[in-house]
């Protein structure tokens, strides 16, 4: 891993009609780290991650591998190098497993040979979706869709990975199951932002964090720090999570 900046959000903020879902969001991901955005339910970190991929309007910079990203489109950053693997998976659930995978190489479409590459890595990761390649998506498990759902977008070769609750609704021994392929995918380089509600499972993956309260950045370090800190202990970590205001340190 690097020094060097990724992406970097520059007092980014979303509007939905008057309600201001982040303001002025400053957070960097490094090559090759991956970094935990947690935070309670609304707090703002879906928001963050549909502005980062172009899906919402924006107020602020973004920048992506030094390039900026105000006037790329969604499919323009998808060429840049981000993927978005979205909160509820949204599979196409009358399509194949592999169809499903396919279109997620949409952008490397005239590249056969390297498709049918990653077509065989992400069957090598996720080798339950290689049993049920011919599969109607919507036929499969939650756990098996959220791995479709993510080899899906590992599928456009991503520099960057954004991670919407890959954990959401699934059974304990599913979610270790697709935090070990994480955790691979780390090591071996990949770069990732990673929104996730279990957030003790989030700082143990990742290098650094950033906690989101009320759409603005209240806490940010070292994600084994963090996950030491008395004030997240109390609001994510403890036996009964209570949300509550961060106060700034004096």
């Amino acid at each position: 891993m690097t020094s060097a900046t990724l992406l970097k959000l520059d007092s980014v903020s979303v509007h939905y009609g008057g309600i201001k879902a982040l303001k002025a969001v400053s957070l960097e991901v490094r090559p090759g780290e991956i970094v935990s955005l947690i935070g309670a339910n609304g707090a703002g970190k879906t928001s963050c991650l549909r502005a980062i991929s172009g899906l919402i309007k924006t107020s602020g910079t973004i920048s992506f591998a030094g390039q900026d990203l105000r006037k790329k489109d969604a499919a323009q950053r998808v060429q840049l190098g981000l993927s978005h693997s979205p909160e509820g998976r949204m599979v196409l659930a009358g399509q194949s497993v592999e169809d499903n995978l396919k279109l997620g190489a949409w952008v490397h479409r005239r590249d056969a040979e390297g498709c049918r590459r990653s077509l065989e890595e992400i069957f090598a990761m996720f080798p339950r979706l290689q049993e049920r390649r011919d599969q109607s998506a919507g036929t499969l498990s939650g756990g098996e869709q959220q791995m479709l759902a993510i080899g899906r977008a590992l599928m456009a070769r991503p520099k960057l990975l954004l991670l919407d609750e890959p954990s959401l609704g699934l059974a304990p021994i599913i979610v270790a199951e697709i935090f070990d392929r994480m955790r691979i995918m780390n090591e071996q380089g990949m770069a990732m932002l990673l929104v996730e509600q279990n957030a003790h499972l989030a700082l143990k993956l990742a290098q650094r964090a950033y906690v989101l309260e009320s759409g603005q950045i209240v806490l940010q370090g070292d994600a084994q720090t963090l996950l030491k800190d008395d004030r997240v202990r109390a609001a994510y970590l403890g036996p009964v999570a209570r949300q509550q205001r961060f106060q700034s340190p004096t």
